[in-house]
Parts: structure tokens; C-alpha cells; sequence
């Protein structure tokens, strides 16, 4: 299981910032999945009434959310399949080991799935002598370097090509060491053939699930690799492993919100392959697995229903707010510590483990607003983010420093008199020391500002000065 590093955030970003390799992949992706999902949203006038439409439907279902997965759980069982509800991590790695012991599984093929990242399975299956093999392109190459995500749909984000062909010829010691990668089609060539055996040899398949219906009982999944199929189909057993988040009452609904997941995502209509399972093999099916289970995890989620944390479980998915965020855009996903970064990864990540261990994610952001605005489902994330800041003030888990801080511009600020008069005075001391300059390289307790970038002096008047005339002018 994944050890968090989130308080150490500040240290993680110092080092992400200096990191040659990252900032070269940061700066090389980060504006093609803004340009896409611009594009696809333009291109569809209605889809800003979908984003209105998603969002009543995943807060419908999280107000009846028992309801739904019991009727989902009675479809599974009609179907031939099985639902095991699991409280917590540790539940829910020792059912998928039970069906994997059952099975008499010593390969397990995996698809990409960030609730299995966020369980410890992997590791859970090696320590019991089982072998697991990530099977998507980006997850397979992390499982050679033995790294996690660093992105939810883009798992090898933070990786350039020199890094795979590097990882490659260290794995695949079998291949001729002369061979040539003179594009990227030749990796995926290379990875296709290593991970075909693995395919054929997996006893037992896991996926992860974009959607639960609870209409038909099927688990769905978004790729854009064939994968995610031969993962579920090739091996004799199928786990679909899903948060009881995931489910969603109907098949229209979940087709109303396949409309806006891939666009906010990848700028796609639609993935690649977007496939419904629902139930084991029947006997006049070609293909499909002869047992079906699907492992449904609270591990925290229901603690945050019928709060101000609610909206957040509206999630999809689709890393839209990561990637129009310019705080991760800086520092990538590693730095944020756990499974799940960017700003959602700042509002799941104190909900599931804690905000004494994760306080300083809600504080990672510009609170520029841009996450809120691409968000398929509306989820207020500035908002949320606040939240957590003021819980973590409440808890007395911030510095000392910092509240004396906050403290001392609190009094100022309940006093208009007194605020006024000091910020124009300040405003009118760093201009006096700023000089001609009109800058500074160093200043007293701005040093985090000034270590990278000089600080501008205030030009002109404040705020309220300036309020103030231009009352006056439209009063007269």
C-alpha cells in the first residue's frame, strides 16, 4: 500500500521543481489536454446542460445511495455474478486474495484502476506469493520502475521517452540490445508482445469501473487500450474493483455522463473502447470470464455524505481539474503524496486519510478558479479546499507562526480605519524602498516569493482608495 507523503508536500514540490526530467515532461503535455477538451466542449453546443444534467444525477444518487447499490448488487447476483461490500482497505484486499486463492490464481493480468492503487493490491497479491501484471501502457512501465502514478488518466505523465527506452532495455535483458526505438509505436510493439503471454497465462483478471448501473448490474470501464477487454475476458475470473461512489441508477444515466467524461478527459467524444460487463460468461457467449465479482470499497467515502464534503464524491475521474491546474502543471503528481493529486487529489486525500496528514494539500492551489470551471460534474473544489483549511485552523494544525500571522490580520482587518491607514502606508514604504527598481530581489517574510522571482512594488493606489474616488465621482 501506497505510504502517504503528504504533509511533506513542500519538501516534495522543492524537489519537483528541481527535477530536469520533470518539468521537461511537464512542459512538453501540459497545455495538449487543455487544447482537446476546449475543443471538444466547443464543439458541442448542449454541453453545458450535460454538465448541469451529470451533476443532478451523481447528487440523485449519492441522496439514495443504499438504494442503489442494493438494487445494483440484486442485479449482479441475477446475473450470475457476485458483490462483496468491503469497510476498508484491509477488507477488501483480503476478499479479492480469498477469490484469487479460489481461483488458484499465480498471474493476475491488472487494468489501470487508481482504487486499486489506493488499496495496496498490488502488493497485497506479492506478499502472498501471487504475481500481478499491470497491463495499460503507463502503469506497466511505472510497475518495471517500480514508481506509482502520477496522473489518474495519464499514469506515466511525469516520464520523457528517454525514460522508457532506458526502462525497457533494463527489463527486456532477452531482446538484442542493439535493437532501435526510432519512434513511440516501437515501445508500444515491445510492450504488446512482452504483456501477450501474460495474457493467456492470467488465471485471474482486475479492473477497475468507471460506472456501476444499477439498472443492469454492469460494471463499465473507459480505455483507450484493447487491455482493459483481454484483461477481463481472457482469464477464467473477472474482479471489477469500484468506491461505492461509482454507481449510477440507469443506463441513460451513465451514458449522460460517458458524454462529458471523455471530452473533459482526453478532448475525445468518446474513449477508445468503453466496455459493459454484467455478469460471467453465458453459455452461448464466445468469451468471458465463468466467475464475475465485483469489490465495492467505503474506505472513508460514507463519512463525507451529508456533508460539506459530499460534492466531492460527484467525481469522474477525468483529471480535468489536474490538468488545467497550474500548481500541479509546477510540481507534477508525486509531489502531492498519495494516490490521488491535483486539486480532487486535495479534497479526497484529507476526506480518506486525514487532514492532520494531508493539510497542507487544500493549501496547494492559486484558488484560481479554473478547476471548478472545467468540472464535468460542478464539484466546487476552491470551495471544498477551503473547507479543509479552516477545518485544519480549527485543529490547531498549522504553525504557530502562521496563526499569530493570521491572528494579527484578523485584528487589522475587523478595523477599517486601521486597515486602510496601513496599507496605504506600507504601500507607500516598499515604493519608497523599491526606488527606481520598482522591484525587489530580496524582502523580509517574502523570501518564498523572492527566491524565485522578484516582487513587483505596489503602483498607484490601494484599493479602497481607489474605491472610494470613484464613489465619489458617480456621486457627483
Amino acid at each position: 500500500m501506497q505510504t502517504a507523503t503528504s504533509s511533506a508536500f513542500k519538501a516534495n514540490a522543492r524537489v519537483a521543481l528541481n527535477d530536469a526530467g520533470l518539468q521537461k515532461a511537464l512542459a512538453r503535455s501540459g497545455t495538449s489536454f487543455i487544447a482537446r477538451r476546449a475543443a471538444a466542449a466547443a464543439a458541442l453546443p448542449e454541453f453545458e446542460t450535460l454538465r448541469d444534467e451529470a451533476r443532478a444525477i451523481k447528487d440523485h444518487t449519492l441522496a439514495h445511495l443504499d438504494f442503489y447499490l442494493e438494487a445494483f448488487a440484486d442485479k449482479v447476483e441475477a446475473a450470475g455474478g457476485q458483490v462483496h461490500f468491503c469497510a476498508d482497505a484491509a477488507e477488501a484486499r483480503a476478499v479479492v486474495l480469498e477469490i484469487c486463492r479460489e481461483a488458484g490464481a499465480r498471474t493476475v493480468t491488472k487494468g489501470k484502476s487508481m482504487i486499486s492503487e489506493e488499496l495496496g493490491i498490488n502488493d497485497h497479491l506479492e506478499a502472498n506469493g501471487i504475481t500481478p501484471v499491470e497491463t495499460d501502457l503507463g502503469e506497466y512501465i511505472l510497475q518495471l520502475r517500480h514508481e506509482t502514478p502520477s496522473h489518474i488518466i495519464a499514469p506515466a505523465f511525469h516520464l520523457n521517452r528517454e525514460d522508457w527506452e532506458a526502462s525497457f532495455r533494463a527489463a527486456h535483458t532477452d531482446l538484442p540490445a542493439e535493437r532501435v526505438f526510432r519512434e513511440r509505436r516501437d515501445i508500444l510493439v515491445e510492450a504488446r508482445t512482452k504483456l501477450r503471454e501474460k495474457f493467456l497465462a492470467a488465471d485471474v483478471g482486475i479492473t477497475g469501473a468507471n460506472f456501476l448501473i444499477a439498472e443492469t448490474g454492469s460494471s463499465v470501464i473507459v480505455t483507450n487500450e484493447g487491455n482493459g477487454d483481454l484483461t477481463q475476458t481472457l482469464p477464467r475470473v473477472h474482479i471489477a474493483l469500484s468506491s461505492i461512489e461509482k454507481v449510477v441508477p440507469t443506463l441513460e444515466d451513465c451514458t449522460s455522463l460517458l458524454r462529458v467524461l471523455a471530452r473533459s478527459a482526453t478532448g475525445q467524444e468518446f474513449s477508445v473502447y468503453t466496455t459493459f460487463s454484467t455478469g460471467a460468461r453465458r453459455p452461448d457467449d464466445l468469451d468471458g470470464p465463468e466467475a464475475y465479482h465485483v469489490v465495492i470499497v467505503d474506505n472513508g467515502r460514507s463519512g463525507m455524505l451529508g456533508g460539506e464534503f459530499q460534492p466531492m464524491l460527484r467525481c469522474i475521474r477525468c483529471a480535468a481539474c489536474m490538468n488545467h491546474c497550474p500548481v500541479y502543471g509546477a510540481v507534477g503528481g508525486h509531489a502531492y503524496g498519495w494516490v490521488y493529486p491535483g486539486p480532487m487529489g486535495s479534497v479526497l486525500t484529507p476526506a480518506l486519510i486525514g487532514v492532520d496528514q494531508a493539510g497542507l494539500l487544500p493549501g496547494a492551489s492559486t484558488f484560481c478558479g479554473k478547476c471548478e470551471s472545467v468540472c464535468p460534474v460542478r464539484i466546487p473544489l476552491p470551495g471544498l479546499m477551503r473547507h479543509w483549511r479552516e477545518r485544519e485552523f480549527e485543529r490547531h494544525l498549522t504553525p504557530a507562526a502562521q496563526r499569530r500571522n493570521l491572528a494579527l490580520w484578523a485584528f487589522v482587518a475587523k478595523r477599517p480605519v486601521l486597515y486602510r491607514a496601513l496599507t496605504r502606508a506600507g504601500a507607500f514604504g516598499l515604493r519608497l524602498l523599491a526606488g527606481r527598481r520598482g522591484r525587489f530581489q530580496r524582502l523580509p517574510l517574502a523570501g518564498g516569493w523572492t527566491a524565485g522571482r522578484d516582487l513587483p512594488a505596489p503602483e498607484g493606489e490601494t484599493f479602497f482608495a481607489r474605491y472610494a474616488r470613484e464613489q465619489r465621482g458617480r456621486a457627483a
